[in-house]
């Protein structure tokens, strides 16, 4: 299929009942159906089977347990080092940089706002300019939890309704503004460097985003959640996880971090390993 007719056909198809027909055979547990369709998971996308906690299918009901399965914890150390941001993702990376001028590099020639990717939240926008960015993208083969990168409480998740386009690399040198327009979860944390946004976008056939906290959320408009009862994850600490996987944005304030030094556009990443550190003053402190 060619790159403008995979394009159209999103523009086109009906991506929430899509989403929802795939999330219904996603929990279906009917033994055979779930194994065929594990199988055929890990053989179309080369998924690693002897990294999954569990090596034996049956231990999984349906093929979301497995699409979302834990690894043997040996397999993703925590970088060390009390200064350190950690990657909260197995993933590629799909852009990284600084926000200028409240605009965030989508790929070549796209670009978006941070304000819209926040929902119009033009406060908590500003705490980001001149600050940095990161996009990783989880492929289907990946392992789909989602970790902190830094140690951090949670102050508000913010959710925001949109379209399910994919976001490969495709659709993301493609669409206009599409991590802008994806449906999205906005976590906001308070942390030794200020603030920072952990932003879990949906995409086409994600059943599900999923926190370790509890959250009601509305389907059809934006919608806040504030947290009072100091709810604190360490680094390295799950924070939620992708049924049928997408894309995970960092924004960071500014002067507070810098990547490290062999982070770059399609940069492999895993769960845990050093991404960046604190800078100036923070790091000496």
């Amino acid at each position: 299929m060619s790159k403008p007719l995979y394009v159209l056909l999103q523009y086109c198809c009906p991506q929430r009942k899509l989403t929802r027909f795939f999330g219904w055979m996603a929990e279906c547990r009917w033994k055979w159906f779930k194994n065929w369709a594990i199988r055929r998971l890990i053989r179309k996308y080369h998924v690693n089977l002897s990294e999954a906690a569990s090596e034996n299918l049956d231990d999984y009901p349906d093929f979301n347990s497995f699409f979302t399965r834990q690894l043997k914890p040996e397999l993703r150390p925590l970088a060390p080092g009390s200064h350190t941001l950690s990657s909260p993702a197995d993933g590629c990376v799909s852009q990284i940089g600084k926000i200028q001028n409240e605009t965030i590099l989508q790929a070549k020639n796209f670009n978006y706002t941070t304000v819209s990717l926040l929902g119009g939240a033009e406060t908590l926008a500003q705490s980001f300019e001149d600050g940095s960015f990161v996009t990783i993208y989880l492929a289907p083969r990946d392992y789909h939890r989602v970790h902190m990168p830094i140690t951090g409480k949670l102050l508000e998740t913010t959710y925001i309704p949109g379209k399910l386009f994919s976001v490969n690399q495709v659709t993301a040198q493609t669409v206009p503004n599409l991590f802008a327009r994806n449906e999205r979860l906005v976590c906001l944390f308070e942390t030794a460097i200020g603030p920072v946004a952990i932003i879990l976008v949906g995409a086409m056939l994600v059943g599900t985003i999923q926190t370790v906290w509890p959250m009601n959320h509305l389907r059809n408009e934006i919608t806040t959640e504030r947290y009072t009862d100091g709810l604190v994850l360490q680094r390295g600490d799950e924070l939620g996880l992708f049924k049928l996987g997408s894309t995970v944005i960092i924004l960071l304030p500014k002067d507070r971090m810098e990547w490290s030094a062999t982070l770059q556009e399609n940069s492999i990443v895993r769960v845990g390993e050093e991404i960046g550190y604190m800078s100036g003053l923070l790091a000496s402190g």
